[in-house]
This record gives structure tokens, C-alpha cells and sequence, in this order.
């Protein structure tokens, strides 16, 4: 049987370098956007072969998922998963905030949610198989403080993959959201502020566990959505931050 074929737009930041290997260890072969350095030649060594591309930053008018989806089924021939990461953060007050912010949010939350899915079940429904998840935000089912735009825009793109994910059940495609809210990564980091450790000790407070989670953490609850045991499982949103939303 030939090895499964699974795609992350992600492979620098957040649970994407995790998820690829991951993934590797259980037969995959990867088609990775912006690999962390080494990470290639990590999963290599456990057997995978790899495609790359790079530019996969911006997924909002849907032409660098499309290279990317291209570039693994020229490589490979299929597509089995993929999980896709999008998002820009911009807190401030809801009153105090402008048309032009949530344009930029809508863009970057919504628009490429929208792409990414049109573009990956174009492939997977006529193949009759896929699993996809998207990674949204936990803030998208409980609205963070200084963030209404934000979260806004988030609950807009999780009631999307619901709404794909419903259209395609029957097809053999599920398709899932997961969100986090309190992960120890870049762009939580600097959003909050908590590079300060003061601040850090006060914002790991808002969470029922008290401290922030690991990307590995939410990697291996991703693994098992897009590996092929579970293939029952579509329509979803998981909120993973640590009990802070449900």
C-alpha cells in the first residue's frame, strides 16, 4: 500500500513542525510550506520523503495553497491530509477599532480559510478520501478581551469548515477545525506581551491549568485527525487552551 501523503502550510511555527513529525513516524510523506531549518532533514531520516515550498505566509487570495497542493501532487500523485494555518492577531477595543483592521482580519482569517478548503476538496472529494484540518483560534468560541475583531473573524471561519465539512461528509472528506488560546509560541507571546515574565505569570492565571500549552500538545491531538485511524470524525471545532473555553 502506498504511504499516505499529508500537507502542512505551517511547518515553522506553532504545532506544524511537530505535526510533521509526527506524521512522519506513522508512514507519512509530507508536503511542507516554510520547513523550520533541519526539520527536512529530520523527517527524512525517519523515512519520509518531502516537498517543499516556500511564501506560504500569506494564504489570503489562494494562490500559495494552490502551488503548494500542486507542488505535492506533481511529487506524489496524491493527497491524503492536510492541515492548514491561518491568521493575523490584531487586539484594541471593539469602539475604538476601524473598518480597515477588521478588512485585514477578514483577509487573513476568513478569505483564507475560504481558499484553502475550495482548494484542498477539489482534490480530496474526487479522490473520494481525505481528512483536513484547519487552525483557527479558541477565541472564535469565547471572545478574548481586546481582541472582539479577532475573535470575530475566527467564529466566522469555524462555522465555515462546519458548513464545508457538512456539504462533503458523504464524499469520504472530513474536515475539522481546532483552535488554540494560551500556547507557548511567538505569536501568542507577543500579542499578550508575556516575553515579560511578570506579565507572562499573570496571563497564565486566566487559564484553569495556569500555564500556557506546548505546540507538541496540540501536534498530537491534530495527528489523530489527520492520520487515518479516524475517519468519523468531521464538523467539529476543538478548542484546545487548557480549559479556558469549552
Amino acid at each position: 500500500m502506498s504511504r499516505r501523503v499529508a500537507l502542512i502550510t505551517d511547518a515553522n511555527l506553532h504545532l506544524g513542525p511537530d505535526l510533521a513529525r509526527i506524521l512522519a513516524a506513522r508512514q507519512h510523506d509530507l508536503v511542507l510550506g516554510d520547513p523550520l531549518p533541519g526539520l527536512v532533514a529530520e523527517v527524512e531520516a525517519m523515512g519520509a520523503a518531502v516537498v517543499t515550498q516556500t511564501g506560504m505566509h500569506d494564504l489570503d487570495d489562494g494562490s500559495a495553497i494552490a502551488r503548494l497542493i500542486e507542488a505535492g501532487l506533481q511529487r506524489f500523485g496524491r493527497l491524503d491530509a492536510a492541515c492548514v494555518r491561518t491568521g493575523v492577531i490584531i487586539g484594541g477595543a471593539f469602539m475604538e477599532a476601524g473598518l480597515e483592521q477588521l478588512q485585514t482580519l477578514q483577509r487573513a482569517n476568513l478569505e483564507a480559510v475560504f481558499h484553502s478548503l475550495q482548494a484542498l476538496l477539489r482534490v480530496m472529494v474526487p479522490a473520494g478520501h481525505g481528512q483536513v484540518v484547519i487552525v483557527t483560534s479558541a477565541t472564535g468560541r469565547r471572545p478574548m478581551p481586546n481582541a472582539p475583531l479577532y475573535s470575530a473573524t475566527r467564529a466566522g471561519a469555524n462555522m465555515m469548515v462546519k458548513a464545508a465539512a457538512l456539504e462533503v461528509a458523504d464524499k469520504g472528506v472530513c474536515v475539522n477545525a481546532l483552535g488554540t488560546a494560551y500556547l507557548d509560541y511567538p505569536g501568542f507571546i507577543k500579542a499578550t506581551g508575556s516575553d515579560d515574565p511578570e506579565v507572562r505569570r499573570k496571563v497564565e492565571q486566566q487559564t484553569p491549568m495556569h500555564r500556557f500549552g506546548r505546540p507538541e500538545e496540540i501536534a498530537h491531538f491534530a495527528a489523530a485527525l489527520l492520520d487515518g485511524g479516524n475517519q468519523f470524525q468531521t464538523g467539529q471545532f476543538f478548542s484546545l487552551s487548557g480549559g479556558w473555553s469549552d
